[in-house]
């Protein structure tokens, strides 16, 4: 190349499509998160036993807690390919903005868990006996918001932990902590859209997790470059 650089979008959706690509032509890591998923929730549900009325109400709180155990996995798989070889250190010298990289794993990893949560909301509705009619819209708005909300600061880790030797137990240890507001904010909206909200607290939820995502995108936007030279 000339020496000018991708533009920084561009270069993030290709970082996107390469992932894309990967996961599509293996498949493994998908159809173990789908699989880890459901064996979550209806652990969960054996748990509580045959109380509709308290499957119900604790709907939100499993199917969260299944999407976080979840991108445990999604996450520290996320530089997996990168690290063998130094291929991160590959694509840092390349005239790919080290930037464009943290945003293309980012969405990356937030549509493979966006989709994993769609793919449990049936799931939920027959171990859970939940009502997905009530407001679906704000529900696929919070799904989104809180995959977004996982992945930002989850990619920064998954990136300081990948070449770690312990990076397995590392990655849940500095993420779990950083993630509690976000946890909380999105259990609880997903209890609004899939119940009563007499007194209209959905859309202060809504803003919480959006100002989470955008703190954590904008944070892991400037650090990346720092953290991946230190790769």
């Amino acid at each position: 190349m000339s020496g000018k650089r991708i533009s920084l979008l561009r270069a993030a959706w290709l970082v996107l499509k390469k992932d894309w690509l990967i996961e599509w032509r293996t498949r493994a890591r998908l159809t173990a998160l789908i699989f880890f998923s459901l064996s979550t929730l209806l652990l969960f549900s054996f748990a509580m036993g045959p109380d509709i009325e308290a499957l119900r109400r604790h709907a939100p709180g499993y199917l969260w807690l299944a999407l976080l155990f979840a991108s445990v996995l999604s996450l520290g798989e996320s530089f997996r390919v990168e690290s063998e070889n130094q291929a991160l250190t590959g694509l840092v010298v390349t005239p790919v903005e080290p930037r464009a990289i943290f945003l293309g794993k980012v969405f990356g990893n937030a549509s493979l868990l966006f989709g994993l949560s769609l793919v449990l909301l049936p799931v939920a509705v027959a171990l859970y006996d939940v009502d997905l009619s009530r407001d679906p819209l704000s529900l696929i708005l919070v799904l989104f918001l809180g995959s977004v909300g996982i992945s930002a600061p989850g990619i920064v880790y998954s990136a300081i932990s990948a070449n770690a030797r312990a990076r397995d137990v590392m990655l849940p240890l500095l993420l779990f902590p950083v993630l509690v507001p976000l946890l909380l904010a999105a259990v609880s909206a997903t209890r609004f859209t899939l119940g009563p909200d007499a007194q209209g607290q959905l859309p202060s939820w809504l803003k919480l997790l959006t100002a989470f995502d955008l703190i954590y995108l904008s944070v892991g936007f400037l650090l990346f470059p720092k953290v991946a030279e230190e790769d």
